[in-house]
């Protein structure tokens, strides 16, 4: 399990201006199970974030798996 870097979620988030239960609600439909409530943990640091977690936040969020990790600003 990783630790994805807090700053760096809230980031891409706030870059598509979307919600916790917009991001939720993306995740799921990407096929995801996770709720508002799991992010915002994310967010705040108290989850780690599985694998998997990482390639679909990736995804729905638009960038890459290291920009989640690392803050590179790298867009997909």
């Amino acid at each position: 399990k990783f630790r994805l870097s807090v700053r760096h979620l809230t980031f891409f988030r706030s870059e598509l201006r979307i919600s916790l239960r917009e991001l939720a609600d993306r995740l799921q439909l990407a096929g995801l199970d996770i709720d508002k409530n799991a992010i915002q943990r994310i967010e705040c640091g108290k989850r780690f974030v599985t694998d998997i977690e990482i390639v679909c936040l990736a995804g729905v969020l638009g960038c890459t798996v290291e920009s989640l990790l690392y803050g590179k600003k790298q867009l997909c």
